[in-house]
């Protein structure tokens, strides 16, 4: 088992990482009848694919001996109706800009293959931008 959810009620949920113990929250948003006091189900989905991206271009970081520490994404997720859904997802990274052209393209195609992105289904529209700025 990966994970467990429990219905806290009033549309929250609690999440536990089973292996760890470690937890978090969610919550409906408000324009979904929700407090909007903590990630909802779908920004938890958004969210996921920039960790997701940053978390292989560090393995493949470790492999070329760069590093990537401190390095961030802005997310931001839209939403459709009829059926409510997520209609696309923005994603800027932000990496260091002392990283040579030859790793910043090997480090982009890493992310561009990452599990999550593959995941998702394709109707999504994905934006992925790479800012080499830090």
């Amino acid at each position: 088992m990966t994970s467990k959810v429990i219905y806290s009620g009033e549309l929250r949920t609690e999440c536990e990482h089973v292996r760890s113990g470690n937890t978090f929250i969610t919550d409906a948003p408000l324009d979904n009848n929700g407090k909007g006091e903590a990630f909802s189900p779908t920004d938890t989905v958004a969210t996921a694919l920039a960790s997701c991206m940053l978390t292989v271009m560090g393995i493949k970081a470790n492999g070329l001996e760069v590093d990537l520490t401190d390095s961030s994404a802005e997310i931001t997720k839209h939403m459709a109706s009829d059926p409510r859904r997520i209609s696309k997802i923005e994603v800027k990274l932000n990496l260091p800009a002392h990283v040579s052209g030859k790793n910043r393209k090997i480090l982009e195609n890493t992310a561009r293959t990452c599990p999550v992105l593959y995941s998702l289904h394709a109707d999504i529209k994905k934006e992925i931008d790479f800012h080499w700025v830090l």
